[in-house]
């Protein structure tokens, strides 16, 4: 992985806003509806392309496809590509249970009129039926090809791809194979290093995204108590270091938000309580949100914790949650102050989260991703003045 040796490089979460073109045939598949495979593959190609090349032209370093790829989120795309889990129905306006928490019982007139604006609403459950293995492989290498192809004709520090981490996949689920939750976290962990490895040994740094790994404090305490969840989210990180076993850490990086959501999170978990558990993870950088009202305050976090030797930190400097465009000068105040904590190359100016949690839920608008990601990277370049003279 790269470091900010000579001047702070910039990258982003990874789920950007899909192209009207695109998102017309990952509706008619979302809706089980027969689609011309052969145009839907020459549209993704040609939206990957473009988008790789907008990420080039905005001045960010480490850049990705923007997710495309997958057909649903960020998550749950894995329904298409582990075998063991079949899809269940849900009742219309019945709220997943994984998202529903403190916040959306204090929140629950706010959460009524926000939650059908999103795409939640009518989610598939998940039920594990058999054992679970990798089955994407086609997928995967289709996306591998489409990135491998798009970034050949732009100028970049390196490229990224995204997968989910064992902790996200199905925190609420039927499970009537496993016969134990660690049993089940395990199990994913084994059939998702296939797809960890396949994106490592095309040439890629892997992210893996765990917005589930934080957000579930909400969900299970109570009535778990604040150690309780801290042993079962210590036992999803020994899960993601058994997928990753045999993978070069230096060719990995860690995300955790708080869900992408612009809502209140008044029942954060702060990353105080949790920090240790995240810093175990064997991987060579850590994205994590840090620009948002809730968890800005958090960057002093790192006068007392100690960034792990030769491990880069990914700090949300632009928020994915609100059109306003942060100024430039507060990006490059951001910066400066947390690389004078942890060193100035351990930097890698990032965002929050996703600008789409999946193809249909974006946070901003497309014209408005863009200005931020041109103010994060004029941000990095003015830090970069400034830590450099």
């Amino acid at each position: 992985m790269k470091r900010s040796e000579r001047r702070i490089l910039t990258t982003h979460v990874g789920s950007l806003i899909r192209p009207t073109e695109l998102l017309a045939f990952l509706k008619d598949k979302i809706e089980g509806q027969a689609i011309d495979e052969v145009r839907y593959a020459e549209v993704l190609a040609a939206s990957v392309r473009a988008v790789v090349r907008r990420q080039a032209e905005v001045g960010i370093d480490v850049l990705n496809d923007g997710e495309f790829g997958k057909t649903v989120t960020w998550s749950r795309y894995v329904l298409e590509r582990l075998a063991g889990f079949e899809q269940r129905g849900r009742p219309r306006g019945d709220m997943p249970r994984s998202i529903v928490g403190r916040e959306r019982r204090q929140f629950s007139e706010f959460y009524a009129e926000y939650d059908p604006t999103q795409n939640f609403i009518g989610l598939s459950g998940w039920a594990v039926t058999g054992p679970i293995a990798y089955k994407g492989h086609a997928a995967l290498q289709r996306d591998i090809a489409d990135l491998k192809d798009a970034t050949k004709h732009v100028k970049s520090e390196e490229v990224f791809m995204a997968a989910v981490a064992p902790c996200s996949v199905a925190p609420e689920r039927e499970d009537g194979h496993y016969r134990s939750d660690e049993e089940y976290v395990f199990a994913v962990a084994d059939a998702l290093r296939t797809e960890y490895r396949a994106i490592v040994d095309a040439g890629f740094i892997l992210q893996i995204d765990d917005a589930f790994l934080p957000l579930m404090y909400d969900v299970l305490v109570p009535p778990m108590s604040l150690e309780e969840y801290r042993r079962w989210a210590s036992i999803r990180i020994d899960a993601l270091n058994h997928a990753l076993e045999g993978i070069d850490q230096d060719r990995t990086r860690y995300h955790i938000c708080w869900g992408s959501w612009n809502a209140p999170h008044v029942t954060d978990i702060p990353l105080k309580e949790i920090v240790d558990i995240v810093l175990k993870a064997a991987v060579g950088g850590y994205s994590i949100e840090m620009a948002n009202p809730r968890h800005e305050h958090e960057w002093r976090l790192w006068e007392s914790v100690k960034l792990p030797p030769d491990k880069v930190l990914v700090p949300g400097i632009v928020s994915h949650a609100t059109n306003v465009v942060e100024h430039p000068e507060l990006v490059s105040e951001r910066i400066v102050r947390l690389a004078k904590l942890v060193g100035r190359e351990n930097v890698i100016a990032g965002t929050d989260c996703g600008f789409a949690q999946g193809p249909f839920t974006r946070r901003v608008h497309p014209s408005i991703m863009w200005a931020k990601l041109e103010a994060l990277t004029e941000g990095a370049r003015l830090a970069t003045r400034e830590l450099w003279t």
